[in-house]
């Protein structure tokens, strides 16, 4: 099992993602709640259960879901020729109702 530092590269401080780490329900049977989504690049090797045990141990917090995405590199021109940048994984994990990650 890697160690939790090598696991998470960084948090994505994104419009989407600050939005999600504040952002309250208005509808439903959950209203009044916070969504309390915060959003990670992580290693492109690591899977859901490495992944939820890194984010408590490295934050000290309870993790209720982690959502994953493997996003596609994009095609650029350089003047080396055309190149490729590499694919990397985000994480979306959400945590408990009383917890919450200072990511500024």
């Amino acid at each position: 099992m890697f160690d939790p530092i090598y696991i998470i590269k960084k948090p994505l401080v994104t419009e989407k993602a600050t939005w999600e780490a504040s952002r309250v329900i208005k509808k439903g049977r959950r209203q009044g709640e916070s969504v309390n989504r915060y959003s990670f690049r992580v290693d492109i090797h690591a899977n859901k259960p490495q992944i939820r045990v890194a984010i408590q141990n490295l934050y000290g917090v309870r993790v209720v879901k982690v959502s994953t995405q493997v996003r596609k590199g994009h095609t650029y021109r350089s003047r080396f020729g055309i190149t490729n940048s590499g694919d990397w994984k985000k994480a979306t994990v959400q945590l408990h109702a009383d917890d919450k990650i200072e990511v500024f």
